[in-house]
């Protein structure tokens, strides 16, 4: 079956101009013309056409992928192979960017200075989080808690904050098991975890009785950062850790008016 231009401009959403480019350069030129002189793509053109398209989104240049496209030995299979290491590869780099840049917001969330070089070494370079220092001063700046985090941190040392992020990411693991463990929020099992979160922020960044903590978590869940940021463990972590909080609290004496 054959389509004209117009039809595989609209369908794969690329303008004429860019399939006539290609057809003058020698990259993707249609098997066919119409009676009219109009060209036409078979199945085959079609499927290079995505080839192509792939490798566009990759970020190869149209030379490069004329010479892959062209390289004797290798069959649609081989490109489809190499078009999802790549893509598998950028998706690791990406999720890499997105916990290195929840790290640095967190860390700006609980008040922590560090330097260029510290951030760089364990948060890694994808990003200049300056904004999130901002937007963070901006809303807890007057609170007692940013106030006495500020106190805390500006002593710390590097190796503080490796500690840090070390009993960090323990404490949110035992979260995670605890909620995939399918045990209930108000279990011992939960709130032992959930204890166990309180009390490093407590020891590290500043005092969180239990019912500071209950509006920790509660914001967790309000706020989209936090929330992405615990969904992206486990769908549903967050309201999982608020609820926890919540019967923690209460075993411990506090109870809401």
């Amino acid at each position: 079956m054959s389509h004209p231009v117009g039809e595989v401009a609209r369908i794969v959403k690329v303008t004429v101009r860019t399939l006539h480019h290609y057809d003058e350069i020698g990259l993707l030129s249609p098997g066919a013309r119409s009676a009219a002189g109009y060209r036409l793509y078979d199945d085959a053109d079609l499927d290079r056409l995505h080839r192509i398209l792939g490798y566009r989104e990759l970020g190869f240049s149209l030379e490069d992928i004329a010479a892959l496209l062209d390289a004797p030995g290798t069959d649609t299979y081989d490109h489809l192979r190499r078009q999802r290491r790549l893509l598998v590869e950028r998706r690791h780099r990406l999720d890499g960017m997105v916990a290195a840049l929840d790290k640095e917001m967190e860390a700006y969330d609980m008040g922590i200075s560090l330097t260029p070089e510290e951030r760089l070494e364990l948060f890694g370079d994808a990003f200049d989080a300056e904004g999130y220092a901002q937007e963070a001063r901006e809303r807890w700046g007057d609170s007692e808690q940013w106030a006495q985090s500020a106190r805390r941190t500006a002593a710390y040392t590097k190796e503080d904050w490796q500690r840090i992020g070390e009993e960090g990411a323990a404490a949110e693991q035992r979260l995670v098991d605890a909620f995939t463990s399918g045990v209930a929020a108000d279990s011992e099992t939960a709130m032992d975890a959930v204890e166990e979160h309180r009390r490093q922020v407590d020891r590290w960044f500043y005092d969180c009785p239990h019912e500071f903590h209950v509006k920790l978590t509660r914001m967790y869940a309000e706020d989209p950062r936090f929330t992405d940021y615990y969904e992206g463990k486990a769908e549903g972590l967050v309201g999982f850790v608020r609820a926890a909080a919540e019967a923690n609290a209460r075993r411990n004496g506090y109870a809401e008016d």
